[in-house]
């Protein structure tokens, strides 16, 4: 019997435009009747392994690139009704106390508040989250146990959870964020959304019919 369609989407908070690509993941989950499946992974690790660069980096100095991509990130915004976007002026955030909080936060069953206030505190309001008195702070004003995480966070199985995610994503293909699998398909990048749903939709039809 053919399996369910594994749909995932590999973020890390510190990528603006894995915040900006999740915002529009609901509605194709909607769309499409496909649960997405969130995977954490270390942007700086999978960036370290592949020999990348973010592209507040790449793009630096190079004329009418950073400009463009500004461009396109207003297209992104207006397409997809997003109003509550701010670019991080502490960016770029190291997120590994972030991320290693996520992993956490799945295995404590408290990923969804972590989630949303991650995100909330990295592009909504942002801050600097790299600062364990400003992280602190920020989850506990949205009402997150967030002492018990940093604990957790500490744990081996947490911080070898992290590791292994990101490996796998590099050997998988991945070399930034955001990155979605399709199936055994990836695809790279916000813009990338309509073609990710495209895919959804064909390789359901295709498992349906081998169930059928």
């Amino acid at each position: 019997m053919a399996s369910p369609l594994k749909v995932e989407f590999q973020f890390d908070f510190g990528s603006p435009n894995a915040y900006l690509a999740e915002i529009a993941i609901p509605a194709i989950e909607k769309r499409t009747g496909v649960k997405f499946e969130y995977v954490p992974v270390l942007l700086g690790g999978i960036y370290k392994a592949t020999n990348n660069m973010s592209p507040f980096e790449s793009l630096r100095g190079i004329k009418n690139k950073p400009e463009y991509q500004a461009l396109e990130t207003q297209r992104f915004l207006r397409r997809h009704n997003i109003t509550k976007f701010k670019p991080n002026p502490f960016f770029p955030v190291n997120t590994l106390m972030l991320m290693r909080g996520v992993v956490a936060a799945q295995f404590e069953s408290m990923f969804e508040p972590y989630f949303r206030a991650a995100y909330h505190h990295m592009w909504v309001e942002p801050k600097k989250m790299d600062d364990l008195e400003v992280f602190r702070n920020a989850f506990i004003s949205s009402g997150i146990d967030i002492d018990s995480l940093i604990a957790r966070a500490q744990q081996d199985d947490v911080k070898k959870k992290l590791i292994e995610n990101t490996t796998d994503a590099v050997n998988r293909g991945a070399f930034g964020s955001p990155t979605f699998f399709v199936g055994q398909e990836m695809f790279f990048g916000k813009d990338q959304l309509r073609d990710v749903e495209e895919s959804v939709i064909e390789q359901t039809a295709a498992v349906r019919s081998k169930i059928a």
